[in-house]
């Protein structure tokens, strides 16, 4: 039982570094891409080779 101490805190610790990450990559916009989805949903065009 004295392992859970320290994984407990361990786990909770990389819990919050992944969050710290998502929260960061949200609000520098990496995910937005506003002129993409309007054209794509007006496309009646299927992209078979998608760019890298």
């Amino acid at each position: 039982m004295d392992v859970l101490s320290y994984l407990i805190p361990i786990s909770l610790i990389l819990g919050g570094v992944g969050l710290a990450g998502f929260l960061y990559t949200v609000r520098s916009g990496q995910y937005d891409d506003p002129e993409g989805d309007s054209r794509r949903i007006l496309s009646d065009e299927w992209d078979d080779h998608p760019k890298p």
